[in-house]
């Protein structure tokens, strides 16, 4: 018979509806579970339906301790059902019409199941900390970014009071003005304007609501009782002692994927977060490479590249004469299929394989992998890490930028490619990761950074388990 406290643990999970965001959130989750908490794992009704169809029904089905519901985004249906949503119609839809129907759903599960204990939200899905606040229930914030995004984010109104943003016209992105180094921005000596999250910059339809947005999600976020970041406390303690000055404590209890291996239950392992269908095969294909020879290219699930660009990339990795493992998903291309020169199809057909989606983690996990050409998103950032790969970053937008400025001016475990990508540019990087001096060193750093993020997570003493522990108590004492 359950125990009365038991009853009542009861944590209600809500994601921004982004794969990027589901993926840790999904993660945390589990981990929770595996501590003893009933999930209610909150998805918007167009997510759970692109789940169904990569995932399958019984993806979906849950456990008894393990639920799934769903609240509408108060978005139109799109034209196409598995192309992500655009960013600033989604942020502001959710903010503004989510509220109602997530405070219904928490009265029904109230009323059905056991009583929320403690809501786990999306930093960005703020909304949800009014609703909390109304009901009278405790509320802990996620952060998916990485952590030294937040503080970027936290400088937009200083940048916006003192001029520097936003810039006056697109001729500012070749003139050398966001070189600009910004003085006083803490942990982040030396950071430059181009390496602030860029919809401050105001140039975008969108831009400018969000700036609003995120300096709304912030301001919010200082009423929640903590914050958990995926990282751990050797990659980011100077930055989480310093968000905790202005912020409820913020705990690193990353790398997420490393905690739910180490932690997790083994009967949620049928429950997975792709809105894309992977494909697996592409494991079998790296089986037959040699150790550290390919170079991994993933720009993520949001980030748009345009026709040329993608020749650019195409030929940039032809010329550098490295296997490659390429994932373009169906809508990586701006206005038009994802199409590929012929005489590039058949010039690397022996060492390259495209495919559309893949199981990121493994593929990372994977001894052929020698590098990896990334946007900087920071899923694919600390699962990089957390498998010792060093990286070639092209980011392109928000926590995208600061990502790629830690990775390569912090750790030591990166190199930049120009914003107006070539293909000699690609195939010089390329080279310079696989095998270049520059390239050993980097993979050195990433190595020790691998083994830090492995300890970290290891029972009893490593920090993120320990901090585990103390978010594990807190949410505990809700119940009391």
């Amino acid at each position: 018979m359950a125990s009365k406290q038991e009853k009542k643990l009861h944590v209600v999970c809500i994601p921004v509806p982004l794969q990027g965001h589901i993926n840790p959130m999904l993660k945390l989750a589990k981990i929770l579970h595996s501590k003893g908490f009933l999930i209610t794992f909150v998805n918007t009704e167009f997510n759970h339906q692109r789940l169904l169809r990569s995932q399958g029904y019984e993806a979906l089905l849950g456990l008894p301790s393990f639920r799934f519901e769903t609240i509408p985004d108060g978005l139109p249906p799109p034209e196409n059902n598995d192309a992500s949503q655009d960013i600033p119609s989604l942020a502001k839809s959710v903010d503004e019409t989510c509220s109602g129907p997530f405070k219904n759903l928490l009265i029904k599960v109230n009323s059905s199941h056991e009583p929320v204990t403690c809501i786990v939200s999306d930093t960005l899905t703020g909304f949800t900390l009014d609703v909390a606040i109304e009901l009278g229930i405790p509320e802990i914030l996620l952060w998916t970014s990485g952590a030294g995004s937040f503080i970027c984010y936290n400088q937009y109104p200083n940048l916006l009071e003192k001029g520097l943003m936003p810039l006056k016209d697109v001729s500012y992105l070749a003139n050398g003005y966001l070189d600009t180094v910004i003085d006083g921005v803490p942990t982040m000596s030396g950071i430059r304007l181009k390496d602030i999250p860029p919809f401050v910059r105001i140039l975008f339809p969108g831009d400018e609501y969000m700036v609003k947005f995120m300096c709304k999600q912030l301001e919010r976020a200082k009423r929640a009782s903590a914050i958990i970041f995926n990282t751990f406390d050797d990659l980011d303690r100077e930055v989480l002692d310093t968000l905790s000055l202005t912020y409820p404590p913020c705990y690193g209890i990353g790398p997420l994927h490393l905690l739910e291996k180490n932690i997790a239950d083994e009967s949620l392992a049928f429950i997975k977060s792709n809105l894309w269908k992977e494909e697996s095969e592409c494991l079998k294909w790296l089986d037959s490479k040699a150790t550290s020879s390919v170079i991994y290219v993933n720009f993520g699930s949001i980030t748009v590249i345009t026709p040329q660009q993608m020749v650019e990339f195409c030929w940039g990795l032809a010329k550098s004469n490295y296997s490659f493992l390429w994932i373009i998903r169906p809508d990586l291309v701006i206005g038009d299929s994802a199409m590929l020169p012929t005489e590039f199809l058949e010039e690397t057909k022996d060492r390259g394989l495209l495919v559309g989606w893949c199981p990121q983690e493994k593929v990372l996990n994977h001894g052929s992998i020698g590098g990896f050409l990334t946007h900087s998103g920071w899923n694919s950032t600390i699962e990089s890490i957390s498998n010792g790969v060093p990286m070639i970053c092209w980011p392109f937008f928000a926590d995208q930028q600061p990502n790629c400025w830690w990775t390569c001016n912090k750790w030591g475990i990166a190199m930049e490619i120009d914003n107006n990508v070539t293909s000699d540019g690609v195939a010089k990087l390329v080279v310079e990761l696989m095998n270049g001096e520059k390239g050993k060193a980097m993979k050195k750093n990433a190595i020790d950074l691998k083994n830090k993020a492995e300890e970290a997570c290891t029972l009893p003493s490593g920090s993120s388990m320990a901090n585990l522990e103390k978010l594990i108590q807190l949410m505990q004492a809700f119940s009391k």
